[in-house]
């Protein structure tokens, strides 16, 4: 008996052999007997999608299955207006470290998950504001980083960071990486940070680059709002374009002067999991561990 009959579907743009892989994954809904709905802003460029209703609200469904790597997990969870909606993911990307299953698998495993053999795993996110002036420019939610970096000059920028309302310290660097437990095998772990277990209530600053040997990664409760001012200037060879970057996706411009708060607002993703942690075996698999 199936304890999600409300199953919406959505694929990655560009995916290779997408008809091939959401022919597969659909088949198997459609013998478990349930209910389809497709994400409406890419049902019409796939014509196995056509006999399936769009769904209009994520209360139209009880779990969204994403078809794709880490990259469309970030997409999908910046549209998504009801957090309490779990997702299943499938891979069909590189990495994947926070997909459930491959699609070699998806068989097998659906059946399972979706008859309740399964647990939610809750991520952390974080709430992200860019302001300008007293006036908010950005707005939105990270689930694995908030990233204020330099651009293609290859010049530093001076961070002026704030925690819980006092000050901390003045990057002097690349950039700088803010980043939820999740996001710290992505961008972060690349910049020298540290692997933190998704289930710990942490943020984790990591510097991209810094000019002093002292500024090194530091993780501080998720709870704590963090505050960072953009205090870099044009100098006389030419401006230094500094820019915030969320989950890799989103590319908002950043001033002298700007502001961007970030803070674990309390909010979780919700994703369908197998029983057994799976943490430690996926660092295994997709870091090559032991080999």
């Amino acid at each position: 008996m199936l304890i999600y009959k409300r199953i919406g579907v959505t694929v990655k743009s560009g995916l290779e052999d997408k008809s091939q892989a959401v022919a597969g994954i659909l088949s198997i809904l459609q013998e478990l007997g349930a209910q389809i709905f497709f994400d409406p802003e890419r049902k019409a460029d796939m014509p196995e999608a056509a006999p399936f209703p769009a769904y209009t609200t994520h209360g139209d469904i009880d779990l969204l299955l994403v078809i794709g790597g880490d990259g469309t997990i970030l997409r999908t969870v910046r549209e998504l207006k009801d957090f309490s909606i779990p997702i299943l993911s499938v891979n069909r990307g590189t990495v994947g470290f926070m997909a459930e299953t491959e699609l070699h698998e998806a068989t097998t495993i659906l059946p399972q998950l979706l008859s309740g053999n399964g647990v939610i795993e809750e991520r952390s996110i974080l709430s992200v504001k860019a302001a300008r002036e007293g006036k908010i420019i950005f707005e939105g939610y990270a689930l694995n980083e908030a990233v204020i970096a330099q651009g293609t000059i290859a010049r530093l920028v001076d961070l002026q960071a704030r925690v819980q309302g006092e000050d901390f310290t003045v990057f002097h660097a690349d950039g700088l990486i803010i980043s939820t437990p999740t996001g710290s095998t992505a961008y972060s772990l690349a910049a020298g940070g540290p692997i933190v277990h998704p289930s710990l209530a942490a943020t984790i600053l990591t510097p991209i680059n810094p000019h002093s040997f002292s500024q090194k990664p530091v993780v501080i409760p998720s709870a704590f709002a963090i505050e960072i001012t953009v205090a870099t200037k044009a100098n006389k060879f030419q401006a230094v374009n500094v820019f915030l970057t969320v989950d890799g996706q989103v590319y908002v411009p950043l001033q002298g002067g700007d502001r961007v708060t970030a803070c674990g607002c309390g909010k979780t993703v919700r994703f369908l999991r197998r029983k057994q942690d799976t943490f430690f075996g996926t660092l295994r698999a997709k870091l090559k561990w032991g080999e």
